[in-house]
């Protein structure tokens, strides 16, 4: 028969886990080492937290540097072709300013010429004889066998929008004077039916830098009178010309 001591069996003390721990945390090595272990952890485990920190505030910063490149690169075309549109418009303005300048120097003689032969032909029976121009004065010497003529001519000037200008008209009656050839019989016509011959001189300005924006207007004298060879007047109709 087998005999068992239950009193040393409830005596007895095992030895916990908790136990042997205490008394590993009581030796001073093994609290050094673990208190080594902990701040070891720590520093790891900062350094790992600051790695993928610093790694993501890296590529933030790569990704707003490579948004701020792109902006820059657009911002660089756009400059660019705001440029060549200056370009552009400075070269329209140039050419623009240029034709303006070819017109208003065109004082020449065709030029000139051009002009007088537009206002002619709202004069009939003007007659030049001289134009000269000297700078932006121009001189026009003619003749006609109505004073009227002379006087439309002149207002054909007057109201040519500014391309002449400082306008002066001197007018000069000649009689006409009627020579016998030596052993003619012919009987020379009656003084009273040949018509005298107006002489004129205008003086003005040729500015066509003025003239270059405005419209000319060529006005001619409301009526007239002139007479025909059978001695019956006639009434020339008013003209307003625009150019």
């Amino acid at each position: 028969m087998i005999k068992i001591n239950l009193l040393e069996s409830i005596t007895d003390k095992p030895t916990s886990t908790v136990v042997v721990l205490e008394k590993k945390v009581s030796n001073p090595a093994s609290r050094f080492y673990l208190l080594l272990g902990i701040v070891g952890f720590i520093m790891v485990a900062g350094i790992v937290i600051d790695y993928f920190t610093a790694t993501s505030a890296q590529a933030a910063a790569q990704q707003e540097l490579a948004n701020q490149q792109e902006i820059a690169k657009k911002y660089e075309a756009i400059s660019k072709e705001q440029a060549e549109l200056e370009k552009k418009i400075k070269d329209t303005d140039d050419r623009i300013n240029a034709i303006k300048n070819l017109r208003a120097s065109q004082g020449g003689p065709s030029a000139v010429l051009e002009a007088m032969r537009e206002r002619l032909t709202n004069a009939p029976g003007v007659y030049l004889e001289n134009v000269e121009q000297k700078g932006e004065v121009l001189t026009i010497t003619g003749n006609s066998k109505e004073e009227y003529t002379v006087t439309q001519f002149g207002r054909s000037l007057e109201f040519s929008g500014g391309l002449f200008s400082n306008l002066s008209i001197e007018t000069q009656r000649k009689v006409a004077q009627v020579t016998q050839q030596s052993g003619g019989d012919a009987t020379p016509p009656p003084v009273s039916n040949i018509p005298d011959t107006i002489t004129f001189k205008i003086t003005c300005a040729y500015t066509p830098s003025k003239a270059a924006n405005q419209p000319s207007l060529i006005v001619q004298p409301q009526s007239a009178q002139t007479t025909n060879p059978s001695g019956t007047p006639t009434t020339v109709a008013p003209q307003v010309a625009k150019k």
